[in-house]
């Protein structure tokens, strides 16, 4: 349909314009603007991180898939007791990670691993100090995730129950935050070993790995 001609009473022309017109206006970014305002409500249905469920509900799900996804499935049934399902918003690798590395530590209490943890932090924050980042963008970030590792050890005032740790994870102010701590302690060793990841990274330089990583929603 094309643009309607309108005559008005004091004799001007008024032009309306017609669907196609309409949607010419209609830009690409709005179309992708759209598309992840749909994506968003959808992954708002669900917490960051699940309930426990058997493997026999993701068996469920695939029960018209492929036998050897079938097949795959049965065979982490007999490893693991339970899976979690994380929010597909773009980090479930992180805030699945995060959870499950805080569950171990709550659980096996162990001190030697807490130690490491620790020092490998503070190379990160040392790395991405050298790389020119100031401690000021990303200290905040840090600091929780300390805060959150530290609140794990028990015995302690602020120590908290496997309850407590499952409503952090599904807290957005910590989960996100938790989130960025993990995307500079990648940015930073992706830079630092650009050679190695260049080959899986398309377009990777020592100037456009940050741009790139933010480009892929997993690093800062």
């Amino acid at each position: 349909m094309r643009n309607k001609e309108l005559v008005l009473d004091d004799g001007e022309v008024e032009y309306e314009a017609g669907p196609e017109s309409a949607w010419g206006n209609f830009e690409d970014d709005d179309v992708m603007q759209q598309q992840s305002s749909i994506q968003d409500d959808e992954a708002k249905k669900f917490p960051f991180v699940g309930d426990k469920e058997p493997l026999s509900s993701l068996a469920a799900e695939y029960q018209s898939g492929s036998p050897i996804l079938l097949e795959k499935i049965k065979v982490l049934d007999g490893q693991y007791a339970a899976i979690r399902r994380t929010r597909g918003d773009g980090n479930c690798f992180f805030r699945g990670f995060m959870f499950s590395y805080l569950e171990h530590i709550l659980e096996a209490q162990d001190s030697a691993e807490i130690d490491r943890i620790k020092a490998n932090v503070e190379r990160s924050r040392k790395a991405l100090q050298t790389l020119g980042y100031a401690e000021l963008t990303f200290e905040d970030f840090f600091t929780l995730f300390l805060e959150q590792l530290e609140d794990v050890i028990q015995g302690k005032e602020t120590s908290i129950s496997h309850e407590e740790l499952v409503l952090r994870s599904r807290d957005q102010s910590v989960s996100d935050y938790v989130v960025m701590f993990f995307r500079f302690v990648t940015s930073a060793e992706i830079q630092k070993r650009s050679e190695f990841f260049e080959p899986f990274i398309m377009g990777l330089t020592n100037t456009t790995v940050e741009q790139k990583t933010l480009y892929m929603d997993i690093v800062i």
